[in-house]
């Protein structure tokens, strides 16, 4: 089974309304379409870009700008799922920083929308220091993998993919694809995540896909600078990249990277690759074997 896939270096920009980022939105979409992508993955935060049509008043200061944000998101969840629907494709929407009323706390959410009209939600779970001591958002617990007619499909936000065992729980949920929205203002933050992703995908040998936010955002306190590069990654195997970079675009150049990923080979590589490294988890000597502590 073969699955096309688009994973967009979002271009941060000052916009001058809604409808503005609605018509980006839609020519992005239909360019990736145009592609024959099934499955497009936008980045981290990318929708916090919109803090540019909010009024002077309400800028300026994170929270209050946090909390001028959150009218947008029901026209923004509309919006994609709305493309979804029109294109017949899965869009994996940019995140946003939600308000949830039953808790009064924000958390980092993203929707997976369908062809359908139906849409799943992704939360992140492990918080920067920046989202967790000066912006305010709190770490979720739930996590989801999402069943599909592309298959089963699992997504870390960002600073999650840096931790194995959340990316490995996905996979023992079935995800053979793991996408992976970022938003990271330094190089140092891009290469945590690119490398971890190249890492997630070694260790349980599926797709891990990186879609970041690029270019600068002198109005907004939260997207001051982007740096990143869009890449689809794989097992390091027989039949895969001998480095399991399957596509990688420039970095900070924004644009679509596509990829088609080939789930016959996954499986097969699994099965009978140079290693077994989806397998070898299971391995009690890991964590579980005897230990000892030898002073030299």
């Amino acid at each position: 089974m073969s699955v096309r896939i688009a994973t967009l270096a979002y271009p941060i920009e000052a916009l001058p309304d809604f409808d503005a980022f609605a018509a980006k939105q839609r020519a992005l979409v239909a360019e990736a379409t145009g592609h024959g992508a099934q499955l497009l993955v936008f980045p981290e935060y990318a929708s916090v870009e919109l803090s540019a049509i909010l009024p002077a008043a309400e800028r300026g200061e994170l929270r209050r700008e946090l909390r001028a944000l959150q009218p947008l998101r029901a026209a923004i969840d509309e919006l994609y799922a709305e493309l979804a629907r029109e294109r017949g494709v899965y869009i994996l929407a940019p995140s946003f920083p939600e308000l949830v009323p039953e808790s009064g706390l924000f958390h980092n959410r993203a929707r997976f929308h369908g062809p359908s009209g139906t849409a799943g939600l992704v939360e992140k779970l492990q918080m920067t220091r920046f989202e967790r001591e000066e912006w305010g958002i709190s770490a979720a617990v739930r996590t989801q993998v999402f069943e599909t007619e592309l298959g089963v499909i699992g997504a870390a936000i960002c600073y999650d993919s840096e931790f194995p065992l959340i990316v490995r729980r996905q996979v023992l949920l079935g995800a053979e694809i793991v996408l992976v929205p970022s938003c990271t203002d330094t190089l140092a933050g891009y290469h945590r995540v690119m490398l971890s992703c190249r890492a997630r995908a070694l260790e349980n040998q599926c797709y891990v896909v990186q879609a970041p936010t690029v270019g600068d955002a002198p109005w907004s306190l939260t997207l001051d600078h982007n740096h990143g590069a869009a890449a689809v990654y794989g097992p390091v195997d027989y039949g895969f990249a001998s480095d399991g970079v399957i596509a990688q675009g420039e970095l900070d150049r924004p644009g679509w990277v596509l990829a088609t990923l080939e789930l016959d080979e996954l499986r097969r590589v699994r099965e009978a690759g140079q290693v077994t490294n989806h397998a070898d988890w299971g391995n009690a000597g890991h964590l579980d074997g005897e230990v000892e502590r030898i002073k030299l």
